[in-house]
């Protein structure tokens, strides 16, 4: 995944650029970077992020760069903001979002006597793919439209120029762009709360498409919003960060939604669980929701260490991955012992932690786990946004159900079958994975009710992960 801030002040923006794009290092654990551009130029820095924080690997940089207008992000993947010197002036650009068509597209532009310089992990740096794309039309607007245009995927960007930070939101807005205000001037964000403790306040979101230029004095409309909206469900669910609001929708309270509507879903189960726990921190605000609609105590039986883990990122030392993976969370014998657990997650993707999380419960005395996820079954691999390494579907747990029982060919309709939670397919799959990963009880979130939670219409919505409608 990714997130990015840009600054446009009438004075020096270096400290509001550190910190806002400090605040979306929730979204990504591998590479960072910040451009300003004032009297001496673009000065940018690039920093890998996988062993320290954001904070401290850009504290230093903050003391040499000077400028009033900058982007910063924060990257899984490619090493960002470039420096792109075209028929456009030069620019620094920095992207969020997924290019499925990347290998085609890149051998289109090669075939056309174009090359490319950056390269990440073996393969061509995919911002620089998308500066690329934007330097085959006559300016930097047509540019940025023609690159969403040819991309499958999704991709949202901003570019920095001498002039103007240039904000665009990808075609069918699965992720959010927002603009903040201040006396001095105005930011653009991923997330709504990174600006919020520098000054700032919401002025809008950028409707789905739609290209904005950001100078110190205003905020222009380049290019109109389309009518048609797809945002990432995921991002309440999951990745947005509790304190985010997108479209109106506050990510806590939506969580909390969430919770009470799988508690309603539970009250003719009768589990017998004395406590609700959520597994943190995305599946915490889910537990609080479904123990103050049903009534059964919130408790946390164990905690996060956030001193040494303040993220989730994966040291390299695969023999100790599963280790390493769970280090991070302590339990609290106290609260576990003789006790029956419903236990809430944001999701279940592979499984694998989640079953080693029942399984030390249980060793830890334990009585029963029910788990409740707090959204469907993942029946797809994301095509639009980076949220999750998975190489193959079939690292899903659901589609490794599903595959055991219907073989490795599945029928589109099929699928759509077992992702129907009133289908006797369906309730297999459950069945199935609630044995293999141990459960005593298990009981996805529906996605009508998710929806529901969400407040926003399902057309409006991303939901392709959980029925594979695009």
């Amino acid at each position: 995944m990714g997130g990015f801030f840009g600054t446009a002040l009438k004075e020096d923006c270096v400290f509001d650029l550190y910190f806002g794009t400090d605040y979306h290092s929730h979204l990504g654990t591998r590479r960072a970077g910040m451009v300003v551009y004032g009297e001496n130029g673009f000065n940018r820095a690039i920093h890998n992020i996988e062993s320290a924080p954001f904070r401290t690997k850009f504290d230093k940089d903050t003391h040499e760069m000077k400028g009033n207008l900058g982007i910063g992000c924060i990257s899984d993947y490619e090493p960002q903001p470039l420096i792109v010197r075209s028929h456009h002036g030069t620019y620094a650009i920095t992207t969020v979002g997924k290019i499925n068509n990347a290998d085609a597209l890149c051998e289109r532009i090669i075939k056309n006597g174009s090359h490319f310089m950056e390269l990440s992990g073996g393969t061509i740096n995919a911002t620089e793919l998308v500066a690329t794309l934007i330097n085959q039309k006559d300016n930097i607007i047509e540019g940025i439209q023609y690159a969403q245009s040819e991309i499958d995927g999704s991709m949202s960007m901003m570019l920095l120029t001498s002039k103007a930070v240039y904000c665009a939101r990808d075609r069918l807005g699965r992720t959010p762009v927002i603009i903040g205000k201040k006396e001095e001037g105005y930011c653009a964000s991923f997330e709504s709360f990174a600006y919020q403790n520098l000054g700032y306040s919401t002025l809008r979101e950028l409707g789905p498409g739609e290209i904005v230029a950001m100078t110190p004095e205003a905020v222009q409309t380049l290019a109109k919003p389309g009518s048609k909206m797809r945002i990432c469900t995921f991002l309440w669910v999951y990745y947005g960060y509790p304190s985010s609001v997108y479209e109106g929708v506050s990510v806590e309270k939506m969580r909390y939604n969430c919770g009470a509507r799988m508690a309603a879903r539970d009250m003719e189960r009768k589990t017998g669980a004395d406590i609700v726990a959520g597994v943190p921190d995305s599946g915490t605000a889910h537990a609080v929701g479904y123990a103050n609609a049903s009534g059964i105590p919130f408790s946390r039986p164990f905690v996060k260490y956030t001193p040494t883990w303040p993220r989730s990122f994966m040291p390299t030392i695969q023999s100790k991955r599963n280790l390493i993976a769970r280090m991070k969370l302590l339990p609290v014998h106290e609260l576990i012992d003789g006790h029956s657990i419903l236990l809430i997650d944001d999701s279940i993707v592979r499984g694998t932690q989640l079953r080693e999380t029942t399984e030390f419960l249980y060793k830890s005395g334990a009585e029963a786990v029910h788990v409740r996820p707090a959204c469907p079954p993942i029946m797809f691999g994301c095509k639009y946004i980076n949220f999750s390494r998975s190489n193959s579907e079939m690292e899903l747990i659901a589609r490794r159900v599903i595959s055991r029982e219907e073989g490795d060919e599945v029928s589109r309709d099929i699928l759509e079958d077992y992702a129907n939670p009133d289908s006797d397919r369906y309730h297999r799959m459950l069945e199935e994975i609630r044995r293999e990963m141990g459960f005593t009880s298990l009981a996805f979130n529906r996605l009508d009710d998710m929806i529901e939670a969400v407040g926003i219409e399902k057309d409006k919505l991303c939901t392709y992960c959980w029925d594979g409608r695009e």
